[in-house]
């Protein structure tokens, strides 16, 4: 066999392959008819649920969807959480197939990603990424939590956004958005779209931990570090505490300066806001703080931000 023969049929099977991913994936990928030029796309995710990308449903009514088998049905906005681009659809799906899911953390950048869509028609979209960088746990600049960091080496066409990311074998790895970064495509992983969906179906939106305190860091005198045998020299000061909030509640004061969550040091504002997720509304957490020069602990139980803030 002649090498050109040889990667000819090489480069036949891998389009085969590629070919046989997409098909799989799509009998549960569908168009999300909910904004005015370009559909996106989205994904049969359990019974009668739909995800998408909340940046592309541009209005909370008169919301279509388009199967598989080219049928237009009408759905009902369930939820959205703009802080991880996630918004679910109800629908009655039929025989719609739902998606089989598949774990992306051993993803590594160069691995190859599929990206599945229907356009408006109804017809499938296929396109090709490589991953371009991964990490752990990361919060969007509107404050929700990824679990994993996935982001491909370019943007996707704007109907694939809502739509899923797939390994070779059709399963799904995330969702596919442009709407959390300007430079390239981001991968929301299967577990937080599961885990933003579910309160999504249960709530409408996402409960918001909070503290219902102003905080401001501060850098503690070497004395004080040693003395309290602090591992760094930066706290965070409560520079304002919410009338009848969480803290107040559980007796934090101006002045008070925070220096660790359930044991865990804190040196940054971030910090902070990477402790306080919605799955710990309701939850108590030890909070250390220096009151008088004195380490205390004060009990705080996590509170869920009004909608209004």
């Amino acid at each position: 066999m002649s090498q050109e023969t040889s990667v000819s049929n090489t480069w036949r099977a891998l389009s085969n392959d590629f070919a046989n991913a997409i098909d799989r994936a799509g009998r549960s990928v569908v168009t999300v008819h909910a904004r005015r030029r370009i559909p996106s796309s989205g994904v049969h995710w359990r019974a009668g649920i739909i995800v998408t990308a909340d940046h592309a449903v541009e209005r909370d009514e008169d919301i279509t969807v388009t199967l598989p088998d080219g049928r237009n049905v009408p759905s009902t906005l369930a939820g959205r959480d703009p802080s991880t681009d996630i918004a679910i659809l109800k629908i009655d799906a039929g025989n719609l197939a739902i998606a089989e899911k598949s774990d992306p953390t051993a993803l590594k950048p160069g691995h190859l990603l599929l990206a599945a869509g229907r356009t408006a028609e109804g017809a499938t979209r296929a396109s090709s990424a490589l991953v371009g960088v991964t990490g752990p746990a990361w919060r969007t600049w509107q404050g929700g939590q990824l679990d994993l960091t996935v982001r491909l080496d370019r943007r996707l066409h704007p109907n694939l956004s809502g739509g899923p990311a797939l390994d070779d074998q059709g399963r799904v790895l995330g969702i596919n958005t442009s709407g959390l970064s300007r430079l390239a495509s981001v991968v929301i992983p299967a577990s937080t779209v599961d885990r933003v969906s579910a309160e999504l179906e249960k709530k409408g939106h996402i409960g918001r931990a909070y503290l219902g305190v102003g905080m401001q860091p501060v850098r503690l005198s070497a004395k004080l570090q040693e003395s309290l045998k602090l591992s760094s020299d930066i706290g965070i000061m409560i520079a304002g505490v919410e009338p009848d909030g969480p803290a107040e509640k559980a007796g934090m004061m101006l002045g008070d300066v925070l220096v660790a969550l359930d044991g865990k040091p804190l040196s940054s504002l971030r910090g902070v806001q990477s402790q306080l997720i919605g799955a710990q509304i309701g939850k108590p957490v030890k909070a250390s703080v220096i009151r008088g020069g004195a380490l205390i602990e004060v009990v705080i139980t996590i509170g869920e931000r009004p909608a209004a803030a």
